[in-house]
């Protein structure tokens, strides 16, 4: 999660609206969504299931000290919920569906491993090609960048 908030750091406020693409994420939204990634471990824990047609989509930020305030808040509820989850919980059936549609069911601790962290590290992956479209220095995720290197 420190590399995510170092990523989203980096996210220029006055680009939020620019896009690589028409059919893209705005840069925005992709960093509203990407740190908002954080409360699916949160959902996962609690209930058994989510219904994406009954989902209260999250707002995009309008401003960093949003984007990043919103993402802290996430991130603690998240690890205060892995905290307090027994081992036999990370092994109770969860489903995501739309309506009537399953797409899929696994044990907690395979959406957790799938469904919250690799989105995350997909979309983390995603947003610095987004920062490097706008010439913004990435910091190191895997290691040291082009930009962060003397």
């Amino acid at each position: 999660m420190a590399t995510t908030r170092r990523v989203l750091e980096r996210v220029p406020e006055a680009q939020f609206g620019w896009k690589p693409h028409e059919k893209s994420f705005s840069l925005g939204d992709l960093a509203g969504h990407l740190s908002n990634i954080p409360y699916w471990c949160t959902m996962t824990l609690k209930d058994t299931s989510l219904d994406l047609a009954t989902l209260d989509r999250a707002k995009s930020p309008t401003s960093l000290a949003e984007l990043l305030t919103g993402f802290d808040a996430r991130v603690t509820t998240a690890r205060e919920h892995l905290s307090r989850a027994t081992d036999p919980e990370f092994f109770v059936p969860w489903t995501l569906k739309m309506g009537d549609q399953e797409f899929f069911t696994m044990p907690r601790i395979s959406v957790l491993r799938t469904f919250v962290m690799n989105h995350s590290i997909h979309h983390r992956g995603q947003l610095t090609v987004y920062l490097r479209l706008n010439n913004v220095p990435l910091p190191p995720v895997y290691g040291p960048t082009a930009d962060e290197q003397q």
